[in-house]
């Protein structure tokens, strides 16, 4: 089955991802009459956030919404949330990204439990050059079980990383090992407060990453021992020193974010949780009950033994399997679009410290194909939502002609603390 046109017009722009960025490129489409349909793998929209819902952000809402959806809703009624307010996951989606998706303009071109499976022109592998940007790309897409394929005339892939989490294993390597022990393993942020609180009430719960995920878990796991004190937190980190974790502080440009690092130093100082830092994960065991986790640290082979569950929060990376047929050009250390490399590597930059990009940076070898939000920028953690919303209007302008729009790119970021390597959730949390 095909599904081709939309809206009695021409072939659409295909948007794979119904999260922030997704919807954000729906609403400029939709704004310039242009047609389009969006794919959303979950049965709604912004099946990733809904799986951190109960984490509250760093970034306020004025940082969160997208302009044209901004003037799309308040046209039809909508009354913005206080611009100042931290938002959780849960009140983004139904504050925001839920009306945003039932606004008339949009509501009829979303699909969901859509599946996008492959990319590419349609008729023509890969390696065929000759005439291909006169085709049409075709998605292969999987929808409530059954098989369809798309033609478009451009694809924003806005599917973003969550679904792609990084192992524990320092040398980001899967090992079977850590395959074999997955039941005891949550990659993420787990409701440790709520619907995840009684696996680990009074367990020993390993912590693994240095990131804003990482940290909020274990405060989460901080309470949660105040209320169950035979709970025991141990936290591993690769980085030498854990003040290197706590960011900004009082200095840091979003408030939200500042104050997670206070607390994390607090409960540091406090002597609940057993810290390891310099700690090169290298393999899981498990023997008798628990898990033995060995490690390596300052050249010596460390083994944390008893463990009985794991929070692996060591960031994500982009599924480009789905990709194979389209030709794309990404950075081979981040797994960034190549041209963002330099301006997002997270040995370097902070949040804040990105500079304005869109259309120009983000554009493909294969004509019309754009990688999109998070997902752009590979393992780096420097992401924010607000980068994402200027990528697409950036974009689209790109897309239906207004090549000077495209290339005035201007974004206003916080000042932040440091976003490294591992940070895992600074796209997810900001």
């Amino acid at each position: 089955m095909s599904e081709c046109c939309v809206k009695g017009q021409g072939l659409p722009v295909a948007i794979i991802g119904g999260g922030p960025v997704g919807l954000a490129a729906a609403a400029r489409l939709a704004a310039k009459n242009e047609p389009f349909l969006l794919f959303e793998s979950a049965a709604a929209v912004a099946g990733n956030i809904r799986e951190w819902s109960h984490v509250r952000v760093f970034s306020p809402w004025r940082y969160n919404i997208d302009r044209a959806a901004r003037m799309l809703l308040e046209a039809e009624g909508w009354t913005a949330p206080d611009e100042e307010e931290l938002p959780t996951g849960a009140e983004l989606v139904e504050r925001y990204l839920e009306p945003l998706s039932r606004s008339p303009s949009i509501q009829p071109y979303l699909r969901f439990n859509a599946k996008v499976t492959a990319v590419g022109r349609k008729g023509l592998s890969k390696a065929v050059t000759k005439g291909r940007e006169r085709l049409p790309f075709v998605l292969h897409v999987l929808q409530d079980g059954k098989r369809k394929v798309i033609e478009a005339r451009a694809v924003i892939d806005a599917s973003g990383t969550w679904g792609s989490p990084n192992p524990a294993n320092s040398g980001g390597i899967w090992t079977e090992d850590e395959l074999y022990v997955h039941d005891r393993i949550v990659y993420g942020i787990p409701d440790v407060s709520g619907r995840d609180r009684a696996r680990y009430a009074n367990q020993k719960v390993l912590v693994v990453g240095s990131g804003h995920s990482a940290i909020q878990a274990l405060l989460d796991l901080e309470r949660l021992q105040a209320e169950e004190p035979a709970t025991r937190i141990v936290w591993v980190i690769r980085k030498p020193d854990v003040a290197a974790v706590y960011g900004g502080q009082e200095n840091d440009g979003l408030r939200g974010r500042g104050e997670l690092g206070i607390r994390m130093r607090k409960l540091v100082e406090s002597g609940i949780a057993e810290v390891w830092t310099s700690f090169h994960i290298e393999s899981f065991k498990e023997e008798g009950s628990g898990i033995t986790v060995t490690g390596e640290r300052h050249g010596k082979t460390i083994r944390i033994e008893g463990i009985d569950e794991v929070i692996c929060s060591t960031g994500s990376r982009p599924d480009m399997d789905f990709l194979k047929e389209v030709r794309t050009d990404m950075d081979s250390a981040i797994e960034s679009v190549s041209a963002l490399a330099p301006l997002i590597d997270p040995n370097v930059h902070s949040c804040g410290t990105v500079r304005p990009h869109g259309e120009k940076e983000l554009r493909q070898p294969e004509r019309d194909f754009y990688i999109v939000g998070s997902k752009s920028y590979g393992r780096a953690p420097t992401f924010l939502m607000a980068t994402g919303y200027e990528q697409v209007r950036s974009v689209v302008a790109a897309l239906t002609g207004d090549w000077d729009a495209a290339s005035n790119v201007e974004l206003e970021l916080p000042e932040t603390g440091v976003c490294g390597v591992g940070a895992g959730g600074s796209g997810c949390c900001g």
